[in-house]
């Protein structure tokens, strides 16, 4: 099943590092962030990657074409410029990438990869987020509603400390608090083809009309996802994820083995 990755857009909430660089080579501990959403995807077999790239789009380009070469040791002669490659980390992957225009939105962006996806169910997500997704289960759960389109609903990660007040007097001080109650686009979507017939221009973004035409149709169903999920939107966002991996702790890698799909959540209809 082939994993369509929206790296497109001008990530101006991280102008520090997007000024010089597109939003999805940000580096989580010494690897570009994209590669870690690869990761997931990799770790349940599916290696078959569609890039959707347009902020910086040669840069984009030039770094998946040299990737081959930088993900292993090599020796060089430098009088000639042979090469012998010593292999160090195999990456069984298989790469398009496509320029979809510098100021396309996301509906748009996927609306011009319709020849590349052909006639076959499919997967999206963003480039700058990453959770331990059971991808095995959320395809499980997308072809056991039989809708046209699936999205993960995760619980915004807590930014702030909370007060439980009582009159005037605070009878609690919470460091961090989750809203169980409160669920958003996550991303880590499953499309069947017919969804791009829902998208109808470059200045269409995905999370609106198209989103709502298909909740409004019966056709958009969301697996609930409870474990860790956390976007890279800005450069606390950045340094949070440094930091887990510095201290060894990579919970977006933190999942079942393949073949080990456990209950699944009920559906239900949103117009996320």
């Amino acid at each position: 099943m082939q994993v369509v990755l929206l790296a497109g857009g001008l990530g101006s909430r991280l102008s520090e590092e997007t000024v010089s660089i597109p939003k999805p080579m940000v580096e989580v501990y010494g690897r570009p962030i994209i590669l870690h959403v690869m990761d997931i995807y990799s770790h349940w077999g599916h290696n078959d990657f569609v890039v959707a790239c347009g902020y910086k789009s040669m840069m984009m380009k030039k770094f998946f074409h040299d990737l081959y070469f930088m993900n292993n040791d090599f020796t060089v002669a430098v009088q000639d410029g042979n090469c012998a490659l010593r292999p160090n980390r195999p990456m069984d992957w298989n790469v398009s990438v496509v320029d979809t225009g510098q100021h396309t939105m996301t509906g748009g962006r996927l609306r011009r990869l319709r020849e590349w996806l052909g006639n076959e169910t499919f997967m999206v997500t963003y480039s700058d987020g990453v959770g331990n997704i059971d991808i095995e289960a959320l395809v499980a759960f997308h072809r056991s509603h039989g809708g046209l389109a699936t999205v993960t609903a995760v619980q915004p990660p807590a930014r702030f400390g909370n007060l439980e007040l009582v009159d005037n007097q605070v009878v609690e001080f919470t460091e961090k608090v989750l809203k169980q109650e409160t669920w958003i686009n996550g991303g880590f979507f499953v499309f069947e083809p017919e969804v791009l017939d829902y998208l109808s221009g470059d200045d269409e973004p995905l999370e609106q009309a198209p989103l709502a035409a298909l909740a409004r149709d019966g056709e958009l169903f969301a697996y609930k996802h409870t474990g860790f999920w956390h976007p890279m939107d800005t450069v606390r966002d950045r340094d949070h994820l440094n930091q887990l991996c510095a201290s060894g702790d990579v919970p977006w890698m933190k999942m079942p083995s393949p073949g080990a799909v456990g209950q699944l959540p009920q559906a239900f209809a949103t117009n996320v």
